[in-house]
């Protein structure tokens, strides 16, 4: 199954000293099984745009992320699943941040297995297949 980066598996690969065992896993990855949804794109790019190394970040953004992934859209199909996900759990007193919905729904449309270190929000969401290995390799 392929995979979709959440923010901060994509940030985790950025880092001065990423987790050797996460970029190790991520080394072994076909280019064609790596996705990000657009959500992730905007949050990395509102996190640059107000960061006092602006560019370093753009940079990083637009020379290693962006060649490095296929970028999903948040369309209207995604965006129907996001509604229903937001519903059902606000029903239950659940409630996700609007951006780990949006995030969710572009795994669960594209069928797509979900790499995260946050385990405990996304693990509500019914049918999404959450990868732990960011997880794991930062517990060692």
């Amino acid at each position: 199954m392929p995979f979709l980066f959440d923010t901060d598996a994509i940030s985790e690969a950025l880092r001065k000293r990423p987790s050797a065992g996460f970029v190790a896993w991520l080394s072994r990855l076909p280019r064609a099984e790596q996705f990000a949804s657009a959500v992730s794109i905007g949050e990395m790019y509102r996190w640059a745009f107000r960061s006092p190394d602006r560019d370093r970040h753009l940079r990083n953004i637009e020379e290693r992320v962006l060649p490095a992934l296929t970028v999903l859209p948040f369309d209207t199909s995604v965006a129907r699943i996001y509604g229903e996900l937001h519903a059902a759990l606000s029903a239950v007193g659940r409630p996700l941040a609007d951006a780990d919905l949006q995030i969710a729904a572009t795994a669960l449309r594209f069928d797509l297995e979900l790499v995260t270190g946050n385990l405990r929000h996304f693990s509500r969401i019914p049918g999404l297949v959450v990868n732990d290995v960011l997880s794991r390799s930062r517990e060692r």
